[in-house]
């Protein structure tokens, strides 16, 4: 696999968004249920080609998934698909313009941003009545030395804060990765903001609160950008050295980051960027995201990619996407809580908080039917 189409799962495939709910009616874990159980709890549709990242509304009470439709001459069409949250049933089909990759939902203002990763874009959908409404183009092309135009950043993962009217983006380059920020009303970009490091830059999150944007690269580093300030404000390195997604502690310090352990990935940091992985990963990095102090490290399956953490139900969430699983931990004692089989690929994530129900997509692998649709998988937790 070319070392690109790597970083195009979970918004691109990189082995290469969850709000608060009830109280937990966890005081204390109980025994982890059997392999029949989990095996019950999981509920899974095929879906479309080229599915990546998707997200659970409240509101519309429905499912959204990005489908690139693929590539090559058996691709299929770039679409948003809205499921039934219970059935998985394709309720619409919201056509895009250009390949859908990453998403995060503004549930309250109706709308859905879709990463045009190929095209450097963010298409907007309106969620309530199922549209494409509108493209943000994040940057333009340039030409190289070889006389031809092209993107020199390629997109990831987004985040929004909906009440402040910002959305930023990950644009990705070996030669200085950058944090877009777009304006959400009039959907324009006000700021590229440089210094996220000359690697990919897999991992986003926002501590709105807190107006600070955490991002992680492939250099183990993990760079804070102040929303106010508009720059960089700390960096730290980490112990992962394959820091891919970032979940934040809404109420501490902690920030969770999948740390994969590829072999492909570390050949990747080599050849691009010289720098030395020698960690096997295999686990979540549990680091305090004031100091970069490494305060756990939990093992996982192989490939630990997406990460959502319910942080009421004490709940955190990991998708391994080479060991084909999901695994809950208690996020206070890192300990397995359960592990659910949903092959080939799971990759990202979304929660419905109310009815403690977890929506994980699932990409095909190697062995798979060339050109056969992708999944997404309902888990009663």
């Amino acid at each position: 696999m070319h070392p690109r189409s790597v970083f195009r799962s979970a918004a691109l495939a990189l082995a290469v968004s969850l709000t608060l709910g009830a109280p937990s009616a966890f005081a204390a874990d109980t025994a982890a249920p059997t392999s029949a159980a989990t095996a019950a709890a999981v509920q899974r549709k095929p879906i479309a080609q080229g599915l990546y990242e998707l997200a659970f509304s409240p509101k519309q009470n429905a499912v959204f998934v990005a489908s690139s439709g693929g590539f090559g001459d058996a691709a299929g069409p770039a679409q948003v698909l809205r499921l039934n949250p219970e059935t998985l049933a394709v309720e619409a089909r919201i056509p895009l313009e250009r390949k859908g990759f990453g998403v995060v939902l503004d549930d309250a203002g109706d709308r859905l941003y879709v990463g045009n990763t190929v095209d450097t874009s963010v298409t907007v959908v309106d969620t309530a009545a199922n549209k494409a409404i509108g493209t943000v183009q994040l940057m333009e092309k340039v030409v190289g030395k070889d006389g031809k135009a092209s993107y020199t950043h390629d997109l990831r993962e987004l985040v929004v804060d909906a009440p402040n009217h910002r959305l930023y983006v990950t644009g990705h380059s070996g030669d200085g990765s950058v944090l877009f920020v777009v304006d959400t009303q009039t959907l324009k970009v006000i700021s590229t903001i440089p210094g996220l490091g000359n690697a990919k830059a897999p991992g986003l999150a926002l501590d709105a609160k807190g107006k600070r944007v955490y991002t992680s690269n492939l250099l183990a580093e993990v760079v804070t950008v102040g929303t106010d300030s508009g720059k960089v404000e700390t960096r730290f390195k980490v112990g992962a050295e394959q820091p891919m997604n970032i979940a934040l502690d809404p109420a501490g310090k902690r920030l969770f980051v999948t740390d994969q352990g590829s072999e492909m990935i570390r050949k990747y940091q080599a050849s691009s960027s010289g720098f030395t992985s020698s960690h096997p990963g295999q686990r979540v990095l549990v680091i305090d995201r004031g100091t970069g102090k490494e305060l756990a490290s939990i093992a996982t399956d192989a490939g630990p990619l997406g990460i959502l953490l319910d942080a009421p139900r004490k709940r955190l969430y990991v998708t391994n996407r080479d060991g084909g699983t999901v695994t809950a931990y208690n996020s206070d004692t890192y300990k397995p809580v359960a592990t659910y089989a949903v092959p080939t690929h799971p990759n990202s994530l979304a929660l419905d908080a109310k009815n403690n129900v977890l929506y994980v997509s699932v990409k095909n692998g190697e062995k798979d039917a060339k050109g056969s649709e992708e999944s997404v998988a309902r888990i009663a937790l």
